[in-house]
This record gives C-alpha cells, sequence and structure tokens, in this order.
C-alpha cells in the first residue's frame, strides 16, 4: 500500500510580550480544541509570513498594539483533517505590545487569551515545539535586555 503525501500548509504567528514591573509576561490563547499556544494561521496568497503573522495576532486578540521585533525560527507537525494529512509549518516573530487588553476572537473558537510570566506560560503552553519557540523568545528579549537595560 503506497503512503499518502502530506499536503503543505504554511501559517505564521506571533509571541507577544508585555513587561509587567519589568517582567516578560507573554500571551496566550486558548483555542478552539482545547489547546494553549500562541495566536497563529494560514499565510494568504501574496502575503509574506511576517505579515501573516502580524495579522493573526491581531484578529485573534484584538491587540494593535504591536511592535515587530524579529523572527523566531519555524516549527512543523504533522496532522489529519478528514482523509488530507497534513504537513503544517508555521513561522513565529516576536511582538511586544504595551497597550491594550486583549480580546478573545469568539467566532474563531479563541476562548481565552491570558498574559502569563514565563514559567507559568512555559507550564500552560499545551506543545512541546510551542515551548521551544517560547524559549527562543525569551532568550532574546535577554540578549536585548542585556544590550540596552533601560529597555528601550
Amino acid at each position: 500500500m503506497a503512503r499518502q503525501r502530506a499536503e503543505r500548509e504554511i501559517s505564521a504567528g506571533g509571541v507577544v510580550v508585555r513587561r509587567n514591573g519589568g517582567v516578560p509576561h507573554y500571551l496566550l490563547i486558548h483555542d478552539g480544541h482545547r489547546n494553549w499556544g500562541f495566536p497563529k494561521g494560514h499565510v494568504d496568497v501574496g502575503e509574506g509570513p511576517e505579515e501573516a503573522a502580524r495579522r493573526e495576532v491581531r484578529e485573534e486578540t484584538g491587540l494593535a498594539d504591536l511592535a515587530m521585533r524579529g523572527p523566531l525560527g519555524c516549527i512543523d507537525w504533522y496532522f489529519r483533517h478528514g482523509a488530507r494529512l497534513i504537513h503544517k509549518y508555521c513561522h513565529f516573530f516576536l511582538f511586544t505590545s504595551s497597550d491594550g487588553d486583549p480580546i478573545p476572537q469568539a467566532d474563531e473558537g479563541i476562548a481565552a487569551c491570558i498574559w502569563l510570566d514565563y514559567d507559568d506560560a512555559r507550564a500552560r503552553l499545551s506543545h512541546a515545539n510551542s515551548r521551544r519557540i517560547l524559549g527562543l523568545a525569551h532568550e532574546t528579549l535577554g540578549r536585548a535586555t542585556a544590550a540596552d537595560p533601560s529597555g528601550s
């Protein structure tokens, strides 16, 4: 029996951070599959991953105050959607946000948006590949803080 060839899908998402008393807090969403993760979604035709990540974060959280801090890498995984085998690639970017309260996009199944410090976010994330991306975001912030302790 021949192996089924996976269909490739490209998505993009954002790790959003906000400092609370100097401590970074990360925005997690509770999605329609009952997983805790980061806002993400499909890259539309004619759109780049960075642009898609910003759009998806805005749509899923309602946050408009998003400053791009750079790429965090790409994760991939396989899953089934009906009879289709999908190989999903998701590019992540680091954003900072200093204003606004996140509002979950209920019509997309987003049940909650919460800010958590690194340890609590790491414990709450549903998937190991998301914990890896969180670690990269945290390391990136640490390097930026070491280079500019004022946080500007």
